[in-house]
């Protein structure tokens, strides 16, 4: 019985060796814009629907040429889902909420943007700005699911956060000049 165990440990090893190096449990990408880089580092491993679902958009090009429509400060960027005149992209079906996954929307951390249903996500998602633990589950609330991380740009975050805003037809705090995601990709392995 040793013996098949040690053996089955032989060959598993090579395996998890190479999801590894390959970046699985946790992809990287980065979010290339008008106004610089953000590189995220995303939580497959605590939250695995939603990250699925955001590398599927990323690998269809789903996200290119979106905007950053809206901006807070001391708050959020949110994305993903309009296009730089306000049309709003098709997106594919809600996903399940994973916000019990025990992660916080601390400063720097990703998360889907979703509507006051808890299993409502899609293409949308904001990179908090501010520590908003408000933002997170607790008994009786849902709250809105940790995915990933900022591992560089914040710097670019804290830069789109400040741009002036405005309202344009029922949409609050969008930028006066357009933030425009220009590609989001996953990073390549080297």
């Amino acid at each position: 019985m040793l013996r098949i165990l040690a053996l089955s440990l032989l060959i598993l090893l090579p395996t998890l060796a190479q999801a590894e190096s390959s970046g699985l449990p946790n992809p990287e990408v980065v979010i290339k814009t008008n106004y610089g880089d953000i590189s995220l580092r995303l939580f497959r491993d605590k939250a695995p629907v939603t990250v699925e679902n955001f590398l599927n958009y990323v690998d269809s090009g789903h996200y290119n040429g979106t905007i950053f429509h809206r901006i807070i400060p001391q708050f959020m960027i949110q994305g993903g889902g309009f296009l730089p005149d306000m049309t709003k992209k098709e997106t594919g079906d809600p996903i399940v909420n994973e916000s019990k996954n025990k992660l916080h929307n601390t400063r720097g951390t990703v998360a889907m943007a979703r509507t006051n249903h808890p299993d409502s996500a899609t293409n949308q998602f904001f990179i908090n700005q501010s520590t908003n633990l408000g933002l997170d589950w607790a008994p009786g609330k849902p709250g809105y699911t940790v995915f990933g991380e900022v591992t560089s740009g914040l710097d670019v975050v804290d830069f789109i956060v400040s741009s002036p805003a405005h309202k344009i037809g029922g949409y609050e705090n969008v930028p006066v000049e357009a933030i425009i995601i220009t590609e989001i990709k996953r990073k390549s392995l080297l």
